[in-house]
């Protein structure tokens, strides 16, 4: 039984999150195309008429970032604090890249929006 949860079940995660995730992308297009064909009625359609931006991206790469930080940084105290030290630097972290991103947030809309209108 040892055997198994060190050979099959990490594969099996892996695959079934590659499943997911192909899943998850072909019944987004799907449900796309079907919205542009006009198959759908008005409160699907609402749910995918708005532009898809990038906001959303940064702001969970500035947290993950700062996770990854926080990880690092925990592990170069010692062993007997660094488990404490390191949940307490993910909190700060995390915090501080959503702090980061809402200071942005205006520059970034109002770029997006400059590049609405030239294009």
């Amino acid at each position: 039984m040892d055997e198994f949860f060190k050979t099959v079940l990490p594969m099996l995660i892996v695959f079934g999150t590659i499943a997911f995730i192909v899943k998850t992308s072909l019944e987004y297009k799907m449900r796309r195309q079907l919205i542009e064909k006009g198959l759908v009625d008005d409160k699907a359609r609402s749910m995918f008429a708005g532009p898809i931006t990038t906001e959303t991206s940064i702001k969970w790469g500035m947290v993950l970032i700062g996770v990854g930080l926080a990880i690092l940084l925990g592990e170069m105290f010692p062993y007997n604090i660094s488990d404490e030290i390191t949940v307490s630097l993910i909190f700060l972290f995390s915090g501080v890249g959503l702090i980061v991103f809402y200071l942005i947030s205006p520059w970034l809309a109002k770029r997006q929006k400059e590049r609405m209108n030239i294009q």
